[in-house]
């Protein structure tokens, strides 16, 4: 054989020993393939029940929960203590908490806490139908002591008529003294006075001549009424029922009927039940008064005590 056949037959010899190398790296390789699919696939299994199992003892768990509750409930019904059921919802609560962190799932565990706390609603039920004898006891003592009081009961609505009667007639009665304490303004006339301090009475005025005005009249007598200081409230509407007011000069608001109400001027009187003469002034600080019919009210003590009415031309 010469050199160029032994060179020929050498790279055939290298080239099928290459072809044999890579045939079987791509055995080794696909055994490694293979065996990772298989592993992947037994975690995927293991995975897949573990899974299963947690659902299912979350579902269980959840079961207990609302069970729970309706035992707490009812116990609490029936005047029973629910201090250790309530600690125990809340350790179950932590126990569904440990559900999340599946890698740490432990079955047998989860199945022992499960068996635990069917044990404690199975001695609760005991312990609600003893409740419940116990409490169908005290409901016939309580009828016994129901039928017992009930004539003491139609004493005592009889007893709270007449209070009620007396109550009411009480009331009335205050209602009629303090109506017949109110004031009553006499002989209320209307004048008014020029800027000059000229006063004209009666009830009919130019606009012009008008620079105050003076309300003057006498408080009745009246034996009821309290001899004390009362404010008394002054109110001039205009031709439209807009009340005059100034409150730089003396314009307020007071109660009446439960509202507040603008008032034009005050006069606190000591009454004295002397038919003493009351006399309020209003300026109307410069602001002319419109043409048209006036009114006058005056009130104290939540009663309107007297009205009048002026003419502006």
């Amino acid at each position: 054989m010469d050199y160029n056949q032994e060179q020929k037959q050498d790279r055939k010899t290298l080239l099928w020993a290459a072809l044999a190398v890579l045939a079987l790296l791509n055995l080794v390789l696909v055994y490694f393939i293979y065996h990772e699919k298989q592993e992947n696939r037994v975690k995927d299994d293991i995975i897949t029940a573990k899974t299963e199992e947690v659902l299912f003892t979350k579902t269980k768990l959840d079961s207990i929960s609302a069970e729970l509750d309706t035992k707490i409930a009812e116990i609490q019904q029936l005047g029973g203590s629910v201090d250790s059921l309530i600690e125990l919802k809340k350790q179950l609560e932590k126990d569904k908490e440990e559900l999340k962190n599946v890698n740490n799932f432990s079955a047998s565990n989860f199945n022992k806490k499960i068996k635990s706390y069917e044990n404690v609603l199975s001695q609760k039920d005991t312990e609600i139908a003893n409740l419940r004898e116990e409490l169908g006891i005290v409901i016939n003592k309580n009828q016994e002591l129901s039928q017992q009081v009930t004539g003491l009961e139609s004493e005592k609505q009889l007893l709270n008529d007449s209070v009620n009667n007396y109550s009411a007639q009480n009331r009335e009665l205050a209602e009629k003294v303090t109506l017949a304490s109110a004031l009553r303004t006499e002989e209320l006339t209307i004048h008014a006075v020029s800027a000059k301090g000229k006063e004209r009475d009666g009830d009919k005025f130019k606009a012009k001549r008008i620079d105050k005005l003076r309300v003057s009249f006498k408080l009745g007598e009246n034996a009821v009424a309290k001899q004390n200081e009362k404010d008394i409230y002054l109110r001039i509407l205009d031709p439209d029922g807009a009340v005059l007011s100034d409150m730089a000069t003396g314009s307020g608001a007071f109660s009446y009927n439960g509202k507040e109400v603008i008032y034009s001027s005050k006069q606190t009187v000591n009454f004295s039940n002397s038919r003493q003469q009351v006399d309020i002034f209003y300026g109307r600080g410069g602001i002319p008064m419109k043409d048209g019919k006036y009114a006058i009210e005056v009130y104290s003590e939540g009663f309107k005590i007297g009205q009048g009415d002026f003419t502006v031309k």
